[in-house]
């Protein structure tokens, strides 16, 4: 009977705990954004501050395509300026789409592009 009663607050302190992280996880919103020769079909963003997931896609550029987003006024050519988490996890192939992980963004401005591609920035106002 112990080993019963005890199996059962096991089985329960999981459940708990499980279900209270569950509710401590944020929701990600998701940003599609797709790339046509050149550019983004999308030439700006303006998003209220919280978590994202960034989805590319790419759309018959003829080439693998990526995403990169940076501070507004940071260096963008260089690498330790990039927001990692927005990057997709994997390079966009033709006609295909990919997801960043998620990213939290807080207020200001930010650039958007891809050196693939490649593209112009584009402006991300997070208010």
């Amino acid at each position: 009977m112990k080993k019963i009663i005890a199996i059962i607050v096991v089985a329960l302190t999981f459940t708990l705990t499980g279900k209270a992280q569950n509710n401590m996880k944020t929701e990600a919103a998701v940003v599609s954004l797709e790339q046509t020769k050149g550019e983004f079909t999308q030439k700006t963003l303006t998003l209220k501050e919280g978590d994202y997931i960034f989805e590319i896609a790419n759309k018959n550029v003829g080439h693998q395509v990526g995403f990169v987003l940076v501070p507004k006024g940071a260096d963008a050519s260089k690498p330790e300026n990039h927001i990692k988490t927005a990057y997709v996890t994997k390079a966009v192939e033709n006609n295909t789409k990919e997801t960043s992980k998620v990213t939290t963004l807080t207020k200001g401005e930010y650039v958007y592009f891809c050196p693939l591609n490649p593209t112009p920035q584009y402006t991300l106002t997070v208010k």
